[in-house]
């Protein structure tokens, strides 16, 4: 059986980071999504550790990692995943982050190319501006929500409140996640299941990142950057994601070395509704 061992990381500047280590095999970093949520890929670790290293990590101010005033920037993330590889000993490393958790893994690979085998980019938003996804992502998670005429008025009035207590959050959370799945018999059961282990939402870290995203991406630099980046890179989509496909486009254009893999019954979690595929896509990299 796969030891698994969780550690406490201290970055440079004296955060302490949850981590965990599982599995034997090349060593696997993920990066989960938010920004401002924490580590969901304990089936994703488990359906891998006969084949990888697994180490997960919760961002800094999130989850199970220490409380912090930030920095919430791209260049502090960075740096606190090259603290989590030092922490556990790995010379290079194959980096997967899903959605946000995509943008900072490729982020990662651009600053640190040396110390990356590949790079799995899994549900992420490319590299161009919001405009080539948010306002689809808006519309498709109202109209997804809107085939339960119940759940989006809960989700609405939720939305609406100015002051949430927990319990409510964690409804709305379950609420919206619910749309990520293409299953609508199971969508609720699986949007639950990400929520059965809850921290608050770091929402702080969540609009800096964003806003930060607006002012960054989409810009002739990044598509350059990304052109140079001499790795490989695979692209993991659901194809039925409510964050439109062809935002991806741009990343995949970019890459001189990029392989992408379409699940066509997935949405954004695609290790949940496609684990197969989603496995053999992962371990494809890993070799």
């Amino acid at each position: 059986m796969a030891r698994t061992r969780s550690e406490t990381v201290e970055t440079d500047d004296g955060v302490r980071l949850w981590a965990e280590r599982s599995g034997e095999g090349p060593p696997l970093v993920l990066c989960h999504g938010g920004p401002g949520l924490w580590d969901m890929f304990e089936d994703v670790a488990g359906s891998l550790t006969d084949r990888a290293a697994v180490h997960r990590w919760d961002q800094r101010g999130c989850g199970r990692s220490g409380p912090c005033a930030g920095p919430w920037t791209s260049e502090r993330f960075v740096a606190d995943l090259e603290a989590v590889r030092r922490h556990f000993g790995l010379e290079r490393m194959t980096l997967l982050g899903h959605s946000w958790g995509a943008q900072l893994a490729l982020s990662h690979a651009l600053a640190h190319p040396e110390r990356v085998n590949a790079l799995v980019y899994v549900s992420g938003t490319g590299i161009g501006p919001d405009s080539d996804w948010f306002d689809g992502f808006k519309a498709n998670l109202v109209a997804r929500l809107g085939e339960r005429p119940e759940r989006l008025a809960r989700w609405h009035e939720l939305t609406d409140r100015p002051v949430r207590s927990e319990a409510e959050e964690r409804e709305r959370a379950v609420l919206q996640w619910s749309a990520e799945f293409v299953d609508r018999e199971r969508d609720l059961e699986h949007a639950g299941r990400m929520a059965e282990r809850w921290f608050d939402i770091n929402t702080e870290c969540n609009k800096a990142f964003n806003a930060e995203r607006r002012r960054t991406w989409g810009t002739p630099e990044l598509y350059a950057a990304c052109q140079r980046l001499d790795l490989p890179v695979v692209v993991i989509d659901g194809a039925l994601d409510i964050r439109p496909r062809s935002a991806v486009d741009s990343l995949e254009r970019a890459l001189p070395r990029v392989r992408r893999v379409i699940l066509p019954e997935a949405g954004h979690l695609p290790w949940v509704e496609d684990p197969r595929g989603f496995r053999e896509a992962v371990t494809a990299a890993l070799r």
